[in-house]
């Protein structure tokens, strides 16, 4: 098996452990305004979304508006959540620096906006791996399960959508990669994920960062 031309890394789940932070704020935030729910609910259905796309999703689905402002109101509020520290995903580490080794260029494409992105791989330390090449669904006309995120982060960086792997762990992520014709590879390490859900989505699978390199391969 070839080398890939280009690895795309998620960010929420794979770089940085926040999903679940997020999540308990989330289900919070949508039972206060009518729409009761749960953090096993949010976890399951709106990991690696977009907070417009969980708006418009709630519209349309129960009539209840959130409000235009409802995305900048949440990422108004991320320092905050966050000001405790972030821990980064135990061994991702190991899995950049193979692909740097490897001499594979590399990027992050998330739902969530830039911003969010430099404050939760600031907190971490992993930001100035990253700094060369982020992507954002705020730079494309739909986010995750749609493709466009990873299509416009392997255009960026000069590379076919067939020789690109992704890195992910949420079933919205996964469903996108492999809309865009990449290979996916889905990591379930965290014990509220979906490791079903992934494979249905067409994930490759695996539990432990230790285990990517070999698996991708990267050498």
């Amino acid at each position: 098996m070839t080398l890939p031309e280009l690895v795309i890394f998620d960010c929420d789940g794979i770089l940085v452990d926040t999903e679940n932070m997020a999540n308990e704020r989330l289900a919070v935030w949508l039972t206060e305004a009518g729409y009761p729910a749960d953090f096993d609910y949010c976890r399951k259905h709106f990991s690696g979304r977009s907070m417009v796309s969980v708006r418009n999703e709630i519209l349309e689905t129960a009539g209840i508006d959130l409000g235009e402002d409802f995305a900048d109101r949440w990422n108004i509020g991320l320092p905050e959540l966050f000001a405790k520290g972030v821990d980064e995903i135990p061994h991702v580490r190991d899995v950049i620096d193979a692909v740097r080794a490897a001499g594979i260029p590399y990027c992050v494409a998330s739902s969530a906006r830039v911003s969010k992105m430099h404050i939760t791989l600031g907190v971490t330390g992993l930001l100035p791996l990253f700094e060369h090449a982020m992507y954002s669904a705020t730079m494309v006309g739909r986010s995750k399960p749609f493709p466009d995120l990873f299509l416009h982060a392997a255009r960026e960086m000069g590379v076919a959508p067939e020789n690109c792997i992704v890195i992910e762990d949420s079933v919205a992520g996964t469903k996108a990669g492999i809309a865009a014709g990449m290979r996916v590879f889905s990591y379930h390490g965290d014990p509220h994920s979906d490791p079903e859900g992934l494979r249905e989505a067409g994930g490759i699978l695996f539990a432990d960062m230790r285990e990517l390199p070999s698996m991708v391969p990267l050498r």
